[in-house]
């Protein structure tokens, strides 16, 4: 089984991709780890600031190692802000059967209510730096525009709406 686990930055879904890694012993495929591999070693001009180019040099790499996970029956979590909405038109029907996909996404009373809680635990898994350019406002309008796409896409979301308990049963 391959699981899409997506969501605008700062949702956590790189802890809860290491929480079910750790309950179900499914490896995980960070999307961040991916692109910053290819940015460091000069295979790409990229920087981490290009969120949709990005998402366009990265998804053929990384659908192709989610077909070749199922074709060798492998379980493995896909998660980053990296996967394009859309995705599911690049697999035959064998491959989807294989695929669930989760959206985390915030909304604007949980962020007015608990931003500092979530710049807080930004690096509870992966040390962000500096990541003083994600504003309220920003994070709002990011998680926004996702969940619009997300219900415009028919796509499950996990809502992130009074407290932050998230978890995913497989």
């Amino acid at each position: 089984m391959i699981l899409l686990l997506t969501g605008s930055t700062h949702t956590g879904k790189t802890a809860l991709a290491q929480r079910l890694l750790e309950r179900y012993g499914y490896p995980y495929l960070s999307l961040d780890l991916l692109k910053m591999g290819l940015i460091r070693s000069g295979q790409t001009t990229l920087t981490p600031e290009d969120d949709e180019e990005l998402t366009e040099y990265l998804w053929p790499i990384v659908r192709e190692q989610i077909k070749t996970a199922i074709e060798n029956g492998q379980n493995l979590i896909v998660e980053g802000c990296y996967i394009p909405f859309g995705w599911e038109r690049d697999f035959e029907e064998s491959y989807l059967r294989e695929i669930r996909y989760l959206c985390l996404v915030m909304t604007q009373r949980y962020l007015g209510e608990h931003f500092q809680d979530v710049k807080r635990y930004a690096s509870v898994i992966e040390d962000r730096g500096d990541d003083e350019g994600y504003s309220k406002e920003y994070l709002i309008r990011d998680n926004e525009k996702r969940l619009a796409l997300c219900r415009e896409h028919g796509y499950p979301v996990l809502l992130i709406d009074s407290g932050y308990d998230v978890d995913w049963e497989l």
